[in-house]
Formats: structure tokens, sequence, C-alpha cells
């Protein structure tokens, strides 16, 4: 005469531990935990003579990491330009509405703001030197310290960037921000206290204004004038 086996213990919902406040990483160690449970649970059932079926495996299947950074050429990071503006700069160049000194030091303090301040730390001498490296390095033309100083006064009139004393300038963040969008609405915030919350001025009013379209001699008259002095030769 044998013995009833033991009565099987009915289980509860199983516990799922309470969120912490880790981040992430704690949160995705929970859930490992209650997997691991539940994982010991099957070894356990597949030992059972009720004939439960043999748990074979698990396969876990990871998404892309949505943290992962964009691969920039260089240490310097990266930033944000505004769509519009970017087409601006290439149409004004092209309209010969701005000059080429004009161009390449806002290019060049726009690429070297503080993360997060909107704000590049840079001397005009120190303009002058970073913007003359490689010519130097290739015996090219170089950019004069002067032509930096008219440069960054026209600049300003522009809207494009801002004098903010003791060797700082402060970007226009409008149009190009190294930073996420919260810092730059801080930024905006303490630009438009700084101005009494005008909004014809700085950042706002973005010049230069009337921009004219010149005709541009790209050469192609000549060239025309050479092939019909071919054909008809």
């Amino acid at each position: 005469m044998t013995s009833d086996p033991p009565a099987r213990r009915r289980r509860g919902p199983r516990p799922v531990p309470a969120p912490t406040e880790g981040g992430s990483e704690a949160e995705f160690g929970d859930i490992l935990a209650v997997l691991g449970e539940q994982l010991g649970e099957k070894v356990a059932e597949a030992a059972d003579p009720a004939g439960r079926r043999r748990l074979k495996g698990v396969h876990f299947e990871y998404a892309a990491d949505p943290r992962s950074v964009h691969d920039m050429a260089g240490d310097a990071g990266y930033s944000l330009a505004s769509n519009w503006f970017t087409q601006l700069l290439a149409q004004l160049a092209v309209a010969n509405s701005i000059t080429k000194s004009q161009l390449c030091v806002f290019l060049f303090v726009a690429g070297g703001q503080v993360p997060g301040t909107g704000i590049a730390q840079y001397t005009q001498q120190e303009i002058t030197d970073g913007l003359n490296t490689i010519a130097a390095r290739k015996g090219g033309k170089m950019i004069t310290r002067s032509t930096v100083n008219r440069a960054i006064q026209a600049l300003c009139g522009y809207n494009w960037v801002e004098k903010a004393g003791n060797g700082r300038i402060q970007i226009n963040v409008r149009l190009w921000f190294h930073g996420n969008s919260t810092a730059q609405h801080d930024v905006l915030a303490e630009i438009a206290d700084r101005h009494d919350h005008d909004a014809e001025t700085f950042p706002y009013a973005v010049g230069p204004q009337a921009a004219h379209q010149e005709e541009l001699d790209l050469g192609f008259e000549a060239e025309e004038d050479f092939r019909r002095r071919r054909r008809t030769g």
C-alpha cells in the first residue's frame, strides 16, 4: 500500500519587486531577478514525475541602446544648427552678402562654444591664431587680427553673436547650440532677462538685412565664346 503523494501547494500571484530609485540599471536587475525565480521554478517542475514538459532553453533578444551617441569626426563633440540658418549661410555667401572673414569667424566661434552655455571663450587674438592654424603650416594666406575685429563687429550687427565681456562671445543659440533643449531654453531665458524681453534685440531680428544678389562672374561667357570660335573657325 503506497501513500498518496503530498498535496501540491497552491501558488498565489508571484510578487513583483517594487521599483527602486537606482535608475534603469537597478530596474533591469529586478527584471532579471523575477526571470531567475521563474526559471528556478521551471527547473523544479521539470523533475516532477507528473509528466510536465522539460524546459530546453531561454533566448534573450536586446533592442538597440537608445543612449548610443553619434559617430562624429574629432573630439569636440557636435552641435545643433538651424537648417534654415545653414541654408541662409550658403545663400549669403553666394550672393556676396557676407564676407569670407565674417563667415569663417562665425563658424570658428560657434564650433568652440562651451557646452550648455552658448558662450565661446576666445579673445580676438585666439580667434586669429585658431583660424590661421592650417594656413601657417602650409604657408597660405592668413587672416589678420584687425580683420577678425571687423568681422566680429559685423556679426554683432547681424545678431549672430553678442559680446559678453571678459573675452567671452555669446552665440545666438537659436541658430547654433551645443547642448540639449533644456539648456538652450535656460540660455534663452537668461538672454531675454538681459534684454528686458525685447523681441527686436539679440537673439532675434537676424541679419544681414536686405541681402542683395550680385551677378557673379564665373567665367562661363569666356568659355562659351571659345566654343563658338572653335565651331566657326
